[in-house]
C-alpha cells in the first residue's frame, strides 16, 4: 500500500519542483485617443494591450459625459460601433465621427488565462 502511494505521489512531487509558468493579465499599454487627450472627431479608437486578446470576450463601452454649452447634459451611451481584436490590439470603428464633447471609455480585456480585466479613461473631442 505504501509503495502504491509513493508511486502515485511521485509525479505530483516532481511537478511541484518545476517553476510555475507566469500567468499575467492583459494591461492597457497605449490607446488612441489617449487618456485625457483632446482630439478632432475620431472615427476609430485603438487600444493596445500587453497580451494577445480573446476577441469575443474583449470590448468597450463608450459614453458621452459632457457636451459643450449643455451643462446639464446627461451621460449618453454611444451605440452602433464595431470592435475587433487582432492579437494585442482592439480596434473600435465608429459609425460616424464623434461630436464635440467629453467621453468615458470603459474597456474589458480577456487574454489566454481567461481572466477579465477592466479599466477606464476619459478623453475629449473638440
Amino acid at each position: 500500500m505504501r509503495r502504491l502511494a509513493l508511486t502515485l505521489l511521485a509525479p505530483l512531487g516532481a511537478a511541484m519542483l518545476l517553476p510555475a509558468a507566469a500567468v499575467a493579465h492583459p494591461k492597457l499599454v497605449s490607446a488612441t485617443p489617449a487618456a485625457d487627450a483632446t482630439v478632432a472627431k475620431p472615427i476609430k479608437l485603438t487600444l493596445t494591450f500587453s497580451e494577445a486578446l480573446v476577441g469575443p470576450l474583449s470590448g468597450i463601452e463608450l459614453t458621452m459625459t459632457g457636451m459643450p454649452g449643455m451643462s446639464g447634459h446627461q451621460p449618453m451611451p454611444i451605440k452602433g460601433f464595431t470592435s475587433k481584436a487582432d492579437g494585442k490590439t482592439l480596434t473600435v470603428t465608429l459609425p460616424r465621427a464623434l461630436p464635440a464633447g467629453t467621453y468615458l471609455l470603459k474597456w474589458h480585456a480577456v487574454a489566454a488565462d481567461q481572466h477579465r480585466v477592466e479599466g477606464s479613461y476619459s478623453f475629449a473631442v473638440k
